[in-house]
């Protein structure tokens, strides 16, 4: 699932193709895609705006318009935007937009489950995400915060993307891990050294997985098609059964409010 990095990734790697460029053109293949408005108005509507503007907001990509419009797009499980290159067809692309210059891009989403939305106010999509964890505003005052008086696990308040935005199953496992805290830990129970901890955890995995484009675990690709390299450095994460780097205990799953997260039972114990 794309999160944090591979969102900012694909927003870095499109900057240069979308910045400045009209769409000429969109074809939808998959219109249940489009929550906002009518698919048929999405189409008609978004032909002739110019890209002003690729920002990120958690796991949205929003694409600012001339028209003060934003297009905005959640790729949910298994999207990923390609550009697309000669005649190919692929028949995983639910949407096709065509630029200016000719160039075509492609939303690929095999699982069906992306979304798009073409809206005047961008807060009516992503207004209630929690704050970004990269930015400087996100402290450690405000992850404790964030994390005071709730009783659920840890794991499951930094998925809840009005908690923190961004932040998925892959990076809050491997976040927990080099923070040495166990995913079903009590959010309330944690010392203030355990929550400095995982902050800047949280800051350091997140940063390195942008380093390395993201992490392509089954369906994410970058925009020219590459794959990112961030899973090559995964301490815990989909590594169910294989020995910890750092103790050599096998890695084990388990699931916590019906997403699989994984952990190293000894680096990372309940207390008591």
């Amino acid at each position: 699932m794309p999160e944090l990095p591979e969102v900012e990734t694909i927003r870095r790697d499109l900057g240069p193709t979308l910045v400045g460029r009209r769409f000429a053109g969109v074809t939808l293949n998959w219109p249940r895609m489009v929550l906002y408005p009518s698919p048929e108005a999405f189409s008609r509507l978004l032909v002739g705006k110019m890209v002003n503007e690729l920002d990120r907001r958690g796991k949205y990509l929003i694409v600012r318009l001339d028209s003060g419009e934003a297009l905005i797009l959640h790729f949910r499980m298994s999207g990923s935007l390609l550009v697309a290159r000669g005649d190919e067809h692929d028949r995983y692309c639910r949407a096709l937009f065509t630029l200016d210059d000719g160039t075509r891009l492609c939303f690929r989403d095999p699982r069906k489950m992306g979304k798009m939305w073409l809206v005047e106010d961008e807060g009516v999509v992503v207004g209630r995400l929690g704050p970004e964890p990269l930015e400087s505003g996100f402290t450690l005052d405000t992850l404790a915060r964030r994390l005071d008086n709730r009783t659920a696990p840890v794991k499951a308040l930094l998925c809840d993307q009005a908690v923190i935005a961004g932040v998925g199953n892959m990076y809050a496992d491997e976040a927990l891990f080099a923070a040495g805290i166990h995913p079903l830990r009590r959010a309330d129970s944690l010392t203030t050294e355990e929550v400095e901890r995982l902050h800047g955890a949280l800051t350091r995995v997140l940063g390195q997985a942008i380093g390395s484009h993201g992490a392509s675990i089954t369906d994410y690709w970058r925009p020219g098609g590459e794959p990112g390299t961030a899973q090559f450095e995964f301490k815990v994460a989909h590594h169910g059964g294989r020995p910890c780097p750092v103790c050599g205990t096998p890695i084990e799953r388990l699931p916590i409010r019906g997403r699989g997260s994984y952990f190293c039972p000894r680096c990372q114990c309940q207390p008591g």
